[in-house]
């Protein structure tokens, strides 16, 4: 995965149209460079359980520096649902404690991508871990 559009191919390629929805992580090493992918959870037509222990469970046993994870909406739909948003905040914040950078999180479906990323809301995670972090060595 040498960019975005790599990226999107890939994503496309293995969970881009499927009937259920899978959630995946790629797992980086310091240099960004891909160390595996794996599909981390399959659900149901509209969701699948996302476990954070699990993925800093798979994380480590990578030696993963950094994650990109994503999932599809079966549906087409990529606007994300209020338990996107509440897990992807939970990942940030759980692989932040672990020392391992979230950089993307990516919703695929027929109508297009939502990029977490692009939208500012990694960056805005990592903003409250900031502030959090400040208030706790003040």
């Amino acid at each position: 995965v040498k960019n975005s559009e790599d990226l999107m191919e890939y994503l496309n390629h293995i969970i881009g149209y499927k009937a259920k929805e899978h959630f995946v992580g790629i797992f980086l090493d310091a240099k960004n460079r891909v160390l595996a992918s794996e599909i981390l959870f399959s659900g149901s037509l509209t969701g699948s359980s996302v476990y954070p222990r699990e993925v800093i469970i798979h994380a480590l046993g990578h030696q993963a520096a950094a994650v990109i994870f994503a999932h599809n909406h079966p549906s087409g739909d990529v606007a994300p649902s209020r338990s996107d948003l509440r897990i992807t905040k939970k990942l940030v914040f759980a692989l932040n404690n672990v020392g391992i950078m979230v950089h993307e999180h990516i919703i695929t479906g027929s109508q297009g991508f939502f990029s977490f990323a692009a939208q500012g809301l990694i960056a805005k995670f990592n903003s409250e871990i900031e502030q959090i972090n400040d208030q706790i060595n003040e």
